[in-house]
């Protein structure tokens, strides 16, 4: 069965502008059940890599090919199998895989002393038998290394620091333990693993078999640098079958990588020729980006009829290899795939609208009623902010625990207003600043192009009032609080996460939420009636 070019891209291409270009979206489940309140959760950020992957293997799917996991571990000898003559300098780049040899620990009366005097008592022979029997054991492989502590604190009925003690004292041949190589290799490219596979399943399957895998590769660089790492991603296919030719790989490339925006493709010779394909089959395939114009992006052959013969595989079988860290690296625009893959290690920019969702209220009222009363004090004074002092407004009546409070805002002075110029300022992210700002025409750019953090001064001083009432209310007590003049981010009941205050202090970004706020608010425990 041959591949329909074009109904498998327009199929991808349906799945790129669906999934894609769709973007993070926003998850608001209905609750759950228990202690845990309703939450409404953003999408979460998939690492660029496994992004890619996994586009890679819906993308497989659609088009037909089941997916594989092939060995990880390679035989030094297969190697040689694939590669004929040119093995050697291939295995220069792989990672052979070694270990510890298990020491011949070996007791004298010179070993028995010196546990003797780490445990502080005698040994009794019948234990010194034991010991030798664990120590014979883990040599001969009846007990592993990660047991070994255990058993022989068992035996010597001590803790497992004492016979760490022990054996680092009493024991050098642990210590002067040194790997050794097998002659097992970590796989460096996803043909090893193909060969493998497709010995086993060729002759058991119906024909053309189409399999795919994505999945790691390892190479021994000399160095790791912008375009290379010693662990990578192939996302690697084969069609196995009478009929396959180079034909089957033009198609599976544009089908492929028609999922991911390019909808032009060049194929050329590809002058590495490598000795597990035939001769003038390995192609380079270029694609045209919108972005980034014509870029190499997979290579594909088919393999050697001699390369296959030493696996007793009777068909023709096309190859296709495709780096997932250099697609992601087209898709994502950057210029080091270090960075792509391991941002945790590099600086990383946080955009305003991740800084803005740094910024919270410091002091929150904990109770239900806490937040009606600190709703009601923002009501109330956003309704007479204006009002000249003295002047004072009951914002709320009622009970907190068990006691009846009412909550009032004031303006005791003369010559002032109830609420200071700066309540009604809003806290906005900026260029990477947290500014506090009013709704003037000198930030009207801040209040435009910059993220609100939906929280004003008076929010927040609403909030810290509420909260102290609160918790004066259930000690029987009366209290007054005020926010003057702002300068800090406590000032006005707000903090920033300590990582974005260390990201805004290393790019010399500010935080200016400076104002006079100047409100009062106090709450009055009114006197029982006597009976």
């Amino acid at each position: 069965m041959r591949f329909d070019v074009e109904e498998f891209r327009k199929k991808a291409r349906e799945d790129f502008e669906h999934a894609w270009h769709e973007g993070p979206s926003v998850l608001t489940p209905a609750g759950v059940v228990g202690r845990y309140p309703r939450l409404k959760y953003t999408r979460a950020t998939a690492h660029p890599i496994f992004e890619i992957t996994q586009r890679l293997r819906e993308t497989y799917l659609s088009m037909g090919f089941d997916e594989a996991m092939n060995p990880l571990i390679v035989e030094e000898s297969d190697i040689y199998r694939q590669f004929g003559p040119e093995a050697m300098a291939v295995l220069d780049r792989v990672f052979y895989l070694g270990g510890l040899p298990r020491p011949n620990v070996g007791i004298a009366r010179k070993q028995i002393e010196e546990i003797e005097a780490i445990l502080g008592r005698s040994i009794p022979s019948e234990t010194e038998e034991k010991l030798r029997e664990t120590l014979h054991g883990y040599k001969k492989g009846t007990i592993d290394g990660d047991e070994l502590t255990h058993e022989l604190a068992t035996v010597l009925e001590a803790d497992d620091a004492a016979v760490v003690h022990i054996m680092d004292e009493v024991f050098p041949e642990f210590r002067a333990l040194a790997p050794e190589s097998s002659r097992n290799t970590l796989r460096s490219h996803m043909t090893s693993g193909w060969f493998l596979t497709l010995a086993s399943l060729w002759e058991k399957r119906h024909l053309p078999i189409r399999l795919f895998s994505v999945d790691r590769c390892f190479r021994r660089e000399q160095e790791e640098g912008p375009t290379r790492l010693m662990a990578y991603h192939s996302a690697s296919c084969v069609v196995a079958g009478e009929d396959v030719t180079l034909e089957e790989g033009k198609a599976v490339s544009e089908a492929l990588l028609s999922a991911f925006g390019f909808t032009e493709f060049r194929f050329q010779p590809d002058e590495k020729r490598s000795k597990y394909y035939m001769p003038d089959t390995q192609t380079e395939v270029y694609a045209r980006h919108p972005v980034l114009g014509w870029v190499e992006v997979a290579t594909f052959g088919i393999y050697s009829p001699s390369a296959l013969a030493e696996y007793g595989i009777g068909v023709p079988v096309m190859n296709l290899g495709l780096g997932v860290e250099r697609l992601a690296m087209i898709a994502y625009q950057s210029n080091d795939i270090r960075e792509l893959t391991y941002p945790q290690f590099y600086p990383q920019v946080l955009s305003d609208r991740q800084i803005a969702g740094a910024v919270h209220l410091r002091t929150e009222p904990a109770s239900a009623t806490g937040k009606r009363i600190a709703e009601a004090i923002r009501a109330t004074a956003a309704e007479n902010a204006a009002a000249p002092g003295p002047c004072a407004f009951v914002a709320w009546k009622g009970e907190i625990a068990g006691r009846e409070v009412e909550v009032i805002v004031e303006e005791p002075e003369s010559n002032s207003k109830l609420c200071g110029p700066a309540c009604s300022n809003e806290v906005f992210v900026h260029n990477g600043a947290v500014l506090g700002v009013p709704d003037l025409p000198k930030w009207a750019e801040v209040r435009r192009d910059g993220v609100s953090t939906g929280i004003t001064y008076l929010d927040a001083a609403a909030s810290l009032a509420a909260a102290r009432i609160e918790e004066a209310a259930r000690c029987g007590e009366e209290t007054r609080v005020q926010v003057k003049m702002a300068k800090l981010p406590s000032d006005i009941n707000l903090r920033i996460e300590e990582y974005a205050m260390r990201y805004i202090t290393d790019h010399n970004k500010k935080v200016d939420l400076r104002g006079p706020v100047f409100l009062t608010v106090r709450s009055v425990i009114p006197e029982q009636p006597t009976q």
